[in-house]
């Protein structure tokens, strides 16, 4: 998702339609005049946070959510110095600003940020005749080219997953009245996690607002195959809207570890993240804010990966070789940049954090995408994320990718968002069918299973003009661009 993953101006196009528990510790804070600033807090592993609570109220701080699970918590406070006189105090290991003291930046400065969708946006409408009745195929698969490319179709011949199978969806929320999701839909398990990193389970809290995102990257999970519209790589497993991207398009910290915390104790195999953490595109651990969230991410996915949970991520849709240093002039992204040069101890999250399965993304040829990020040890396989400088055979020579929208339609979109939930729809169909298999042989399923892609000639120049040249590390073995290769859905559930 983004500039959000990737290129905030990156392509799509829309059909409209014819018309359980967690432990956690919640303290509300109470109304303030002043502006309070939000600040991850690493606490003792392991333990009772009665300490670091302690050692935050009273450097002046409120306590916002605990998570003992993990030894973080989640505090605002209304002192610029919060986090350099808290450091000092007991029970804390570490403490970051988790949005850049944007709340201290003031009205003005932030006032052309405000209402911004940093999501990748639609791109036009295009008429569809698929309506609401059901036929005896999926009206819009002819446009599927995705999925013929990693061979979904013929999989679903075999197995369309198993409805026991539970997949997270972090995102912007999914529309569970669409018609081509509704069936596979688990309210039960949908939580939403943008409000300062509190779970709220009320319908309202996990639906979408203004962004098409999450419903998208849904469909391409899991569209039902039921006659109408589209249908997703593992057509009948379950899917669960946990909403973490907030109505300016934003993923703060507190919201992506609420939801791999809810992620890991509500069953899910599974989670797609097609994102970055904000504000910064790298967080280096040289700054001891940004350090602070590396830690406290690292320790909620550690969390999730010890229940047995797949995390899925998209690479990024800038053309950074993730591998390499690269220029970020475009942090922190809710208020003023700064330009940096950034390297390997700057982990782009959640993409590059230990554990997490990195996506990039491919066209309708198989060639990388030309804005998707790449990089040895970066990118773990590669999926159909869409380019819309490749005319695929289809009825409408779409080369981005068609999945649902809300309000009952369907529509294109591009980018790396795009390309992870083929991932993740490929992890859930391995899921079901070898439900006994951990995360990690289904993590080395998905590696093994997918068919490899070597490097094309350098420098890769996907649109001829020079604009997005890009170096390949791996020759035959195409490491760099496509990690162990394009996923393989058939293999899936045959192997």
């Amino acid at each position: 998702m983004q500039r959000r993953l990737g290129l905030r101006g990156l392509a799509a196009a829309f059909v409209l339609a014819t018309a359980a528990s967690v432990s956690v510790v919640a303290v509300q804070p109470a109304a303030a005049a002043a502006p309070a600033a939000h600040f991850v807090v690493l606490g003792p592993q392991g333990g009772s946070l009665a300490q670091t609570e302690a050692s935050i109220k009273a450097a002046g701080g409120t306590v916002l959510q605990s998570w003992p699970q993990i030894g973080v918590v989640i505090a605002t406070s209304p002192s610029i110095n919060f986090a350099q006189a808290l450091r000092r105090m007991a029970g804390v290991a570490g403490v970051g600003a988790s949005r850049a003291l944007v709340e201290f930046v003031g009205p003005q400065a932030a006032s052309a940020l405000a209402g911004t969708n940093r999501l990748e946006q639609l791109d036009g409408t295009v008429d569809s005749k698929a309506g609401l009745a059901p036929t005896a195929f999926e009206p819009l698969a002819p446009n599927q080219w995705d999925m013929r490319l990693i061979r979904a179709d013929a999989a679903n011949g075999v197995s369309g997953g198993s409805h026991n199978t539970l997949i997270g969806i972090l995102d912007s929320g999914v529309d569970a009245l669409h018609p081509d999701l509704a069936p596979n839909i688990d309210a039960a398990n949908s939580v939403g996690c943008q409000v300062d990193g509190v779970p709220n389970t009320s319908p309202a809290a996990w639906a979408p607002t203004n962004s098409p995102h999450g419903t998208h990257v849904a469909g391409t999970v899991a569209a039902a195959r039921n006659g109408i519209g589209v249908a997703g790589v593992a057509p009948n497993v379950r899917i669960a809207s946990v909403k973490v991207v907030d109505d300016g398009g934003f993923i703060y910290p507190e919201y992506a570890i609420c939801g791999y915390i809810w992620a890991a104790e509500h069953g899910m195999k599974a989670t797609n993240n097609s994102y970055f953490i904000d504000p910064w595109f790298k967080n280096c651990l040289d700054d001891p804010d940004q350090r602070a969230i590396v830690q406290s991410v690292q320790r909620a996915l550690n969390f999730s990966a010890r229940h047995d949970v797949v995390t899925v991520a998209a690479l990024g849709n800038s053309n950074w070789d993730l591998a390499h240093a690269v220029t970020d002039a475009g942090s922190p992204d809710n208020q003023q940049t700064i330009t940096r040069v950034v390297g390997n101890d700057c982990p782009q999250l959640p993409q590059e954090a230990i554990g997490v399965v990195g996506v990039s993304s491919v066209g309708p040829t198989g060639q990388k995408a030309y804005y998707s990020n790449y990089g040895v040890g970066d990118t773990e396989v590669a999926a159909p994320g869409g380019d819309r400088f490749k005319v695929p055979e289809t009825p409408d020579g779409n080369g981005r990718v068609l999945s649902t929208i809300p309000g009952g339609g369907w529509g294109y979109m591009q980018g790396t968002s795009m390309a992870s939930p083929h991932a993740t729809g490929t992890v859930a169909l391995i899921r079901s069918t070898h439900p006994d298999w951990s995360a990690n042989r289904a993590i080395q399923a998905l590696q093994h299973q997918s068919d490899r892609l070597a490097c094309p000639a350098n420098p890769y120049d996907p649109t001829g003009d020079g604009q997005f040249l890009a170096n390949c590390q791996g020759g035959p073995s195409g490491r760099g661009f496509y990690g162990t290769g394009l996923i393989d859905a058939l293999d899936a559930v045959t192997k």
